[in-house]
């Protein structure tokens, strides 16, 4: 027994060391078995801020290219990144060139078809079962919400992708498995995604793995959150026109209550 909790303790000391070593700004609470990622200034994230556009559609190439060969995206549709990462001519060429399953036909078949805008991003599995089957039991989750089930949202999904390191003595990963302090547990079950260089950027900025984890995680916050700007905007012109309405409003208020405060009740005998 004393062996067992000694060998526990040499694994749980292991991880917490590597974990230590490979982090530099991240908290790591002793009633958890992974690391707290560290807190990054998204720019979006202030209230006068909208979101890095730019980013959104180098974001959209990363999940594209990368991400949808095992992650959905299923509140997403080709239109919605219009006036947002694309132009209505661009997302029209950019969908000419993607087929699309649909149907049933007249005879109950599916088919394919070339894709529309205002398709949904189509999902790389066909079902559950299959996509568990193809990813050693695990089931890559969809990504419209990602960032919103995440208690650390945008600042998660980066440490994630940009954390894949060796495990540290004495942690056993499985066949299939990898070692990632900020994945709960530390074992993901999910290769390293990025690599340096892996993509190109049509607007010429650097593809290094930070960049491609900061402009996918950057578009997953727009994905789980579209009316973002929108909203904002809208507080603006509320807070706005509070504002002008606040000045009339108290005059007004002192014009009418000015007389009943100041008048002045007497009890005559």
């Amino acid at each position: 027994m004393f062996n067992h909790l000694r060998s526990n303790a040499k694994t749980y000391l292991g991880t917490i060391t590597a974990i230590g070593a490979s982090l530099t700004t991240g908290t790591l609470f002793m009633s958890d078995d992974f690391a707290q990622p560290p807190e990054y200034p998204w720019n979006h994230r202030f209230p006068w801020q909208s979101f890095d556009h730019a980013s959104i559609r180098r974001g959209h190439h990363v999940y594209t290219q990368v991400c949808a060969t095992c992650h959905s995206l299923d509140m997403i549709s080709y239109r919605h990144l219009i006036d947002v990462a694309y132009t209505v001519d661009e997302m029209k060429a950019f969908t000419a060139e993607l087929t699309v399953e649909d149907g049933p036909d007249s005879e109950g078949e599916m088919f394919e078809r070339k894709a529309a805008i205002t398709d949904y991003h189509p999902k790389p599995y066909p079902n559950q079962n299959a996509a568990r089957f193809s990813n050693n039991g695990a089931l890559p989750p969809d990504m419209s919400l990602v960032i919103k089930a995440r208690s650390r949202h945008e600042d998660y999904v980066f440490s994630l992708l940009t954390s894949y390191v060796d495990p540290p003595t004495g942690v056993k990963i499985v066949g299939g498995q990898h070692f990632n302090p900020y994945f709960p547990g530390t074992k993901i079950a999910m290769a390293p995604p990025l690599s340096e260089g892996a993509l190109e950027f049509d607007d010429g900025t650097d593809n290094s793995v930070s960049q491609m984890a900061k402009d996918v995680s950057t578009f997953l916050a727009w994905a789980s959150e579209p009316e973002h700007d929108d909203r904002k905007k809208m507080g603006f012109k509320i807070i706005l026109g509070l504002g002008l309405i606040a000045v009339p409003m108290f005059y007004w208020k002192r014009l009418k209550w000015s007389t009943i405060k100041t008048r002045k009740i007497e009890f005559k005998d």
